[in-house]
């Protein structure tokens, strides 16, 4: 009678020792291979997303005859950020924009240059008098466009259900302005290119631009030190953002004003002005330093932008001092 074999685990105990260092190790490797997915992710994300779009030579979009070129600009820069770009500032954090400062803070300077410019509009430019009705539509705008950029689809500190997203806001509020431009076109609004309403809105441009320039003289007084700055390309961006949204539609605000400009011999100082928004619109340095002013190993990229912001500044003021006369 054959005998039974019964099956001892000790018969296999060389093979369990040969097995048992890998089924922890296949953990382990499982684990980084997930760290290096998720590394991967958001560091390609990142590359894909970041863009910077300060070309100050973009042509504007077919304007309507008749119609505001500054307004179709304002409409042009929200549809490139919001659409055509993606917009970055209220991404969640599963998202790779979410690991992203520099195009945030750049969008968001850009967007608050156009928000200024449509409140504005609406209470001077789109208005025959102070007293007259104010424009639905750029009342719609200026308001749609003064929305936090961060706000996402919640916003849990004021409620806990789904909310617009800022992106949403923003292109609602662009198309308030192609509305009223195409109103504009067939005679049904109102756009006043008169010396007084240029000037008034000058004058806003230049106390926002005084406002930008003491953010950046806070800065430059910690400029110097050893340590790590973390803020110093957020306001070097966001600044940026402003000044290139200025510039874009001062271009073309020169143009809405062609008479304006010609009649009181504002050439000159008009493209004097341009030139020092460009310059300080188009600063692009590989890494942002906040060396001290008067340093020798590093550079102050934030004295060199301000110093082009206060030129402007300055000659936004001579154009409003003309004008005043």
């Amino acid at each position: 009678m054959a005998q039974k074999h019964e099956l001892n685990w000790d018969d296999d105990a060389p093979a369990r020792r040969a097995l048992t260092p890998w089924i922890p190790r296949a953990g382990g490797y499982g684990f980084v291979l997930l760290i290096l997915a998720i590394a991967a992710y958001y560091l390609i994300g990142m590359a894909l997303t970041h863009r910077i779009s300060d070309d100050v030579d973009q042509a504007l979009s077919e304007t309507p005859a008749g119609a505001s070129r500054a307004v179709q600009m304002a409409a042009d820069l929200i549809h490139r950020e919001t659409e055509q770009n993606s917009w970055t500032a209220n991404n969640p954090f599963f998202l790779p924009g979410s690991m992203l400062d520099n195009m945030p803070n750049f969008q968001q300077g850009v967007i608050y240059a156009i928000s200024r410019f449509a409140i504005e509009m609406s209470d001077q430019l789109g208005r025959t008098r102070g007293s007259s009705e104010v424009d639905g539509d750029l009342e719609k705008a200026a308001g749609l466009l003064k929305y936090p950029g961060t706000i996402w689809h919640f916003d849990f500190s004021t409620t806990w259900a789904p909310t617009p997203p800022a992106d949403r806001q923003y292109a609602a509020a662009r198309r308030s302005m192609i509305a009223y431009n195409e109103r504009l076109a067939a005679g049904d609004a109102v756009f006043e290119r008169r010396a007084d309403n240029l000037q008034a809105t000058l004058e806003r441009m230049t106390a926002d631009l005084g406002s930008s320039s003491a953010v950046i003289d806070r800065h430059l007084e910690q400029a110097g030190g050893w340590g790590i700055d973390t803020k110093v390309d957020d306001i070097f961006y966001n600044v940026k953002g402003r000044l290139y949204g200025y510039y874009m539609l001062l271009r073309e605000l020169g143009v809405d004003f062609e008479r304006v400009i010609r009649d009181r011999e504002l050439g000159a100082a008009w493209n004097q002005m341009l030139d020092s928004m460009r310059s300080a619109a188009a600063l692009d340095p590989l890494i942002i330093m906040n060396g001290a002013p008067d340093g020798i190993a590093f550079p102050s990229h934030l004295s060199v932008q301000g110093f082009y912001l206060l030129r402007a500044r300055t000659q936004l003021r001579e154009i409003v001092n003309i004008l005043q006369k």
